[in-house]
């Protein structure tokens, strides 16, 4: 591995524990769920998912699970 690639693997380790520097501002995933893929989209300052709970709640298990597993990364603009 050359020296070049070593440094920018140390410096992603250092981006990875300083989550402040990391804001979305957008995201589109699709979420397995347990009856149908589901399209999950953080966008203008808010979460969007597919799936029927989330049409009438606007909150549903998808975006919650995508939450807890982004942890402390900042959510749009700032």
């Amino acid at each position: 591995m050359d020296y070049g690639m070593i440094g920018k693997i140390q410096k992603a380790k250092k981006y990875a524990q300083e989550r402040e520097r990391i804001q979305v501002d957008t995201l589109k995933v699709t979420f397995d769920g347990a009856n149908n893929p589901h399209v999950v989209e953080f966008a203008d300052g808010a979460w969007k998912c597919d799936c029927d709970f989330f049409q009438t709640r606007g909150r549903c298990s998808h975006t919650m699970a995508l939450e807890e597993i982004m942890g402390d990364v900042r959510w749009g603009a700032a």
